[in-house]
């Protein structure tokens, strides 16, 4: 007759299985969620299905468009000089300061002050702005920039052509475009997906479109001989002259220094005249608004030019006060120029006009060739791995190719859940992870090798080794993830792409591979294993 356990001795018992049930729950419940997650979100990129977040495909593996372009910096020099004299302009209207022969010669602003008791609060208005070099003759001014500050102005325009480009091109609807600055005035942009010339056409007008709207004040006492004047005529009043956007006979002559640029631009849609023709209604900001209204409650019976990029698009008489900021651009826009030129206008107008340097199209016969081989490449590495898993450590190389297969699985999942665009070297990075994922295990199957050598048994020779092994796998893990981070912070677009796969296996090979290998282990246990041969286990001898 069998002899019954002591209450005390089963209590203890049973605490000793629900820890146990506990530790295996933990651990095995997390790989089983990576593997739910990995699968579900892999689907429609491994599927390329028509819904689900998927992973786009870099120039390198779908073909597109890689051109080079080059920034014409000294314009933003000469338009931070019609920034400043257009300021001038607003300070002395709006304190009735009075001034003469405001004018723009050699990147430079001259003007004289009739009154020699109004030079305080011109040079107090002049001070507030960085960068002046500000020469006095009597009551003559003569401004133009520092050196540094023509420097530090040519560098951010290249910076904010960049990131100008770069917003047009999310807006247009391209996946991941790569916008990166090359040397001192170049930018270097590739559009992964441009396949027809039409596309190409649209993408580069995009890009090159400067969107440099202004608004102008036309010279009604000089307008009517405009067709008999010279620029330089012109220019002795202070004047430039104009084409009409759709006529080139028509002229303007326009005051130089203009009332507003596009900086003031807050917002531009596509709207619909009463003719259902295309326009742009464009909004500014609380400044913009206010020169506005200012502007034309002293301009009433009076002409505003609307002009875009050099062209005037409109020149209507002003009939009363425009408060609210807001106005509209009319012209002949087709459906797409109009969006096209709604898109630029939000995004910010160029600080300099780019020009075309390179272009190289990549055909996706090419793109096509390139996952066929990367794909070749991928398989074999990964199928030699699995291989040699199971033939050196037997039923531990299985768990680690359970543990392999789920951390692909993830990586896709994960870059596929952010948008990120996958390119050669990224897939390299993908088959890097692969042997690194499968190191953590290597490690860790031979710490317990070597706790079964010492005649441990086989739980607490599985405990042993992820206890020694961890230290080691952390370690390498997050210096090889510092490096990656570093790639991605000062990499272009390959390197990046290398950078993300590389980093985001680095941190599902840690789930995978420490924490879902290790509680397979423990439900192998809390199940009781059918064998107890090392041999068969571990590849142990």
């Amino acid at each position: 007759m069998m002899k019954a356990l002591p209450w005390r001795s089963l209590e203890s018992l049973l605490q000793r299985k629900s820890m146990h049930s506990s530790k295996l729950n933990y651990r095995l419940v997390i790989f089983l969620i990576a593997i739910v997650f990995g699968v579900g979100m892999s689907i429609p990129t491994v599927l390329q299905t028509e819904k689900g977040a998927k992973i786009a495909l870099g120039l390198d593996l779908q073909g597109g468009l890689h051109m080079l372009l080059g920034v014409n910096t000294h314009e933003a020099v000469t338009s931070k000089i019609k920034s400043i004299a257009t300021t001038i302009k607003y300070f002395s209207d709006d304190e009735d300061l009075l001034i003469d022969a405001l004018s723009i010669v050699d990147d430079s602003v001259t003007f004289s002050v009739l009154d020699d008791s109004e030079i305080p609060k011109m040079d107090e208005m002049l001070n507030q702005i960085k960068g002046l070099n500000i020469t006095k003759n009597g009551l003559e001014y003569n401004i133009k920039l520092t050196n540094e500050e023509i420097i530090n102005t040519k560098n951010q325009s290249v910076l904010q052509a960049v990131e100008t480009i770069r917003n047009r091109l999310d807006q247009f609807g391209l996946a991941e475009p790569n916008v990166v600055r090359q040397g001192d005035t170049d930018i270097v942009v590739e559009l992964a997906g441009i396949k027809t010339a039409e596309d190409e056409k649209a993408a580069r007008e995009l890009i090159s479109k400067p969107a440099n709207l202004e608004l102008m004040a036309v010279d009604e006492d000089r307008n009517a001989q405009v067709n008999n004047m010279t620029s330089a005529q012109a220019a002795a009043y202070g004047d430039v002259i104009l084409e009409d956007t759709n006529n080139a006979n028509i002229k303007y002559l326009v005051k130089e220094i203009p009332i507003l640029n596009g900086s003031q631009v807050v917002d531009a849609r596509v709207a619909y005249d009463q003719q259902n023709q295309p326009i742009i209604n464009f909004t500014l900001n609380s400044t913009g608004a206010r020169i506005f209204g200012e502007f034309t409650s002293k301009s009433i019976g009076k002409r505003l030019a609307v002009v875009l990029d050099g062209k005037v698009y409109s020149a209507p008489n002003i009939r009363e006060r425009i408060g609210g900021g807001s106005g509209q651009i009319s012209g002949g826009f087709t459906v797409v120029e109009a969006g096209n030129v709604a898109i630029a206008l939000r995004s910010g107008a160029l600080p300099a006009t780019v020009t075309l340097l390179e272009k190289r199209s990549v055909g996706p016969s090419l793109g096509a060739d390139s996952i066929r081989d990367a794909s070749i490449a991928l398989g074999s590495g990964f199928g030699l791995v699995f291989i040699f898993m199971i033939i050196y450590y037997r039923n531990a190389g299985i768990i680690a190719n359970v543990a392999l297969i789920t951390n692909i699985f993830m990586i896709i999942a994960i870059m596929a859940m952010f948008g990120a665009t996958l390119t050669l070297p990224g897939m390299a990075g993908i088959l890097l992870t692969i042997g690194m994922a499968v190191d953590a295990n290597i490690i860790i199957t031979e710490r317990i090798r070597e706790a079964v050598r010492e005649g441990m048994s086989i739980p607490k020779a599985i405990e042993s080794g992820y206890e020694n092994a961890i230290r080691a796998i952390v370690d390498s893990n997050v210096t090889t993830l510092l490096v990656t981070t570093i790639l991605y912070a000062y990499g272009t677009g390959p390197i990046k792409g290398f950078a993300v796969t590389l980093s985001v296996g680095i941190i599902t090979s840690m789930i995978t591979g420490v924490v879902g290998t290790h509680g397979i282990y423990k439900a192998l246990l809390a199940n009781g294993m059918k064998t107890k041969d090392t041999n068969k286990l571990f590849g142990a001898k």
